[in-house]
């Protein structure tokens, strides 16, 4: 049994059986494969299932039809390669593993597993400081200095405020 493996973001993981000879997708739910997307026309296009091979018809949309990244209006999606609807890509899958992997290795695919570089764990850091460190890490805690003065002159200054405010009371 054929089926259409969405790849794009928000349907990823979503399968659609193609089990009738003739599916029409599109953005509204009276197609058969509705795909609810800005992208996807209302009615974007025909598919056709004829033994591995699907086959499909852009219906007029406004965003386009791809196959494995080439625009077309009519064409053949085979097993393992790429179909896109607009901004939604999805893959096809057919129950015949060979052909699948045949068509797969033809093609790069977008959603193969690739390995992403972690960057620098923080053990490889130790000792690597430069002279401009000057032996802190940044994780050290700040010096005071500044808020204790602050904090000092702001009582000074009160205290001789107050007894201003005492001689002025007591003097009249």
């Amino acid at each position: 049994m054929a089926r259409l493996v969405l790849l794009s973001e928000g349907f990823t993981g979503r399968t659609f059986e193609l089990k009738t000879e003739k599916t029409t997708v599109g953005r509204v739910s009276d197609n058969a494969f509705e795909i609810p997307e800005a992208s996807v026309s209302s009615h974007h296009a025909e598919l056709t299932l004829k033994g591995n091979e699907l086959h499909i018809k852009d219906l007029g949309s406004t965003n386009g039809t791809f196959i494995n990244g080439e625009k077309v209006m009519e064409g053949v999606v085979k097993p393992g390669q790429i179909l896109r609807l607009g901004m939604i890509e999805m893959r096809l899958e057919t129950a015949d593993p060979v052909a699948a992997a045949a068509a797969s290795k033809k093609v790069q695919t977008l959603d193969q597993t690739r390995v992403i570089p972690q960057g620098v764990k923080l053990d490889e850091l130790e000792g690597t400081r430069t002279p401009l460190d000057f032996g802190k890490s940044g994780f050290e805690k700040k010096d005071n200095k500044g808020t204790k003065t602050f904090v000092t002159l702001v009582i000074i200054i009160g205290l001789v405020l107050l007894g201003a405010l005492f001689w002025v009371l007591v003097a009249n």
